[in-house]
């Protein structure tokens, strides 16, 4: 389980193709150093497991499955990623329940300044809409944030500057598509109440 508060980015230092399946080789010294293979490790919000490791840098596997609901397909070498190591269990709860299990791709479809952060507006497809309500949690590309907004499409999000900055998310751009995890607890209910009814 992870928390959405991302720990470091990391830089994507290659990619390699295997017909269907990618490795990615991340550099991050500072995640790096605390993995072991087989570690769990959420890059941009998917969780994937540490199948190669040095001091710096750590290797992870997507499957078709991964690349078809994830953004991860369209990293290049150089790109930056959120990472978070999964949370310990006598550690603080910053953030709020992330399982690393990517809902849906989102695309950004606006991005405005807003006092000194700036709000994002992103589309969602509409099976994901029904989960996402004002004021509630949304994970986007790894990051636990607060819906600000409903709108018509999908959902507005109002970052702070230190949210832009050690984040990609500063970096987001109209176009860019983004990986959406939505509230667990949200699936469970809806999931719970529909075989009662």
């Amino acid at each position: 389980m992870f928390t959405g508060i991302v720990e470091a980015l990391g830089v994507v230092t290659g990619i390699s193709r295997d017909t269907d399946d990618m490795r990615l080789t991340i550099e991050s010294s500072q995640i790096a150093s605390g993995l072991k293979l087989g570690d769990s490790i959420a890059i941009n919000g998917t969780c994937l497991t540490a199948v190669e490791l040095t001091a710096t840098s750590f290797a992870a596997d997507a499957v078709p499955e991964t690349l078809a609901k994830t953004n991860l397909g369209d990293l290049a070498v150089g790109s930056q990623v959120n990472l978070e190591r999964p949370m310990r269990a006598d550690g603080r709860f910053d953030g709020h329940i992330v399982q690393g299990h990517v809902d849906s791709i989102g695309t950004v479809v606006g991005v405005d300044p807003e006092g000194d952060g700036r709000r994002f507006s992103i589309e969602v497809a509409d099976k994901m809409r029904r989960y996402i309500v004002e004021k509630g949690s949304v994970t986007v590309d790894g990051v636990s944030l607060t819906v600000a907004a409903l709108t018509e499409r999908g959902f507005q999000i109002a970052l702070i500057p230190h949210t832009l900055q050690v984040t990609i998310l500063g970096q987001r751009q109209v176009g860019d598509r983004v990986n959406i995890e939505i509230d667990v607890i949200a699936k469970y209910v809806e999931r719970l109440v529909g075989e009662r009814a």
